[in-house]
C-alpha cells in the first residue's frame, strides 16, 4: 500500500513589495544636506553677491566689477600669485616624495614601528598658529636653536624669516613639517593594500628591493599618490594661518601670498575688495584643482 505524497503548503499570504522605493533612507541625508547649505553654499553665493558691491555691516551699495578691477591693480597681488603657486607646489611636491618614502619606511619591518608612526603623525594634531610661535623663536638668526645647532657644524645659517630669499621657504619648510604625517598615513594605507603575493612573486624573481617598489609600491599606490596631491595642492593654495604667524607676508611683500593679501584689505576696511580677492582664490583653487583631479582619476581607471 503506498502512501501518498504530501506536498508542502506554499504560503501565499507574504507581504507583497510595494512598487517603487521608499522615500524613508533619503531622510538620514537632510542633515547633511542642511550642514552642507548652511556651512558651505550660502556663504558662497554670499561671497559671489558682495563680492560685487561695497559693504559694511549694515549696508551695501552694488558697484559691478569695480573690486574686481580693484584688486587687479593691487601692487602685492602678482607677487601673491607668484608665491602663492611656488608655495603650493613646493609644499605638496615635497609631501609627496617624503610621504611615500615614509610610508615605505614605515610598512617595512622595523623596530618600533607603530610608536614611529605616532610621532610622525604627532604635527598634524597641532595648532598651525602654534606651530608658526614655535618656529619663529627657532629660527631667529641671532638666538634661534636651529642656527646655534648649525654652528656647532660651522654652519653659518641663514636669516630664515627676515631675508627675503628664504622667507617663503622657511614658511614652506615648516608647512612640510607639520603636514607630512597626514601624507605618510594616507600612503601606509594606499601601501597595506597591496597584495602581499606580489611582493613575494618579485622576490621568487630575484627583484631587489628598489625593483620591488618601482614597479610594484609605486604603480599600486596610484590612488594615494592621487589623494595626497589633491589635499597637499588645495591646502597649499589656501594657505594663511602659518604664513602669517610667521612673516605676515614680510619682509616687505615677499612672501605675501593671496589669502595673506585678502586679509590685509580687509584690515584696511575694504570689505568688499577683499570679498572679491576671495572669489577670485575661489575660482583659481577650483580651476587647477578640479581638472587635475579628473585627470589623476582618469589616469587611475586607465591603470
Amino acid at each position: 500500500m503506498t502512501t501518498p505524497s504530501v506536498r508542502p503548503r506554499q504560503i501565499t499570504d507574504a507581504p507583497r513589495r510595494r512598487p517603487g522605493r521608499s522615500a524613508y533612507p533619503y531622510w538620514f541625508y537632510l542633515p547633511a544636506a542642511v550642514i552642507y547649505t548652511v556651512l558651505f553654499l550660502v556663504p558662497t553665493v554670499a561671497s559671489f553677491f558682495f563680492s560685487f558691491t561695497r559693504w559694511s555691516l549694515f549696508d551695501f551699495t552694488f558697484i559691478g566689477l569695480d573690486n574686481f578691477v580693484q584688486f587687479f591693480k593691487e601692487p602685492a597681488l602678482i607677487k601673491g600669485l607668484v608665491n602663492t603657486f611656488i608655495y603650493g607646489v613646493v609644499t605638496s611636491g615635497l609631501k609627496v616624495v617624503l610621504g611615500m618614502l615614509l610610508g615605505v619606511l614605515l610598512t617595512s619591518q622595523i623596530i618600533a614601528r607603530g610608536f614611529l608612526r605616532s610621532v610622525l603623525f604627532f604635527p598634524v594634531l597641532l595648532s598651525s598658529i602654534g606651530v608658526g610661535m614655535v618656529f619663529t623663536v627657532l629660527m631667529d638668526p641671532n638666538n634661534g636653536l636651529i642656527n646655534d645647532a648649525l654652528a656647532l657644524f660651522g654652519i653659518d645659517g641663514p636669516k630664515w624669516l627676515t631675508d627675503p630669499a628664504w622667507a617663503l621657504m622657511s614658511v614652506a619648510l615648516v608647512d612640510v613639517w607639520k603636514g607630512v604625517g597626514l601624507a605618510t598615513v594616507i600612503y601606509i594605507a594606499g601601501i597595506v593594500s597591496i597584495p602581499a603575493e606580489y611582493f613575494e612573486a618579485a622576490k621568487v624573481d630575484g627583484a631587489s628591493s628598489f625593483k620591488s617598489f618601482w614597479n610594484i609600491t609605486l604603480p599600486l599606490a596610484r590612488p594615494a599618490t592621487a589623494t595626497v596631491i589633491i589635499l597637499s595642492l588645495i591646502g597649499g593654495l589656501r594657505s594663511f594661518d602659518l604664513i602669517w604667524a610667521m612673516t605676515k607676508g614680510g619682509p616687505g611683500f615677499t612672501s605675501d601670498v593671496i589669502a595673506s593679501v585678502i586679509y590685509k584689505q580687509y584690515q584696511a576696511g575694504f570689505y568688499g575688495l577683499s570679498t572679491a580677492g576671495n572669489v577670485v582664490l575661489f575660482l583659481i583653487v577650483t580651476a587647477i584643482v578640479v581638472p587635475l583631479s579628473m585627470f589623476l582619476n582618469r589616469k587611475e581607471v586607465e591603470q
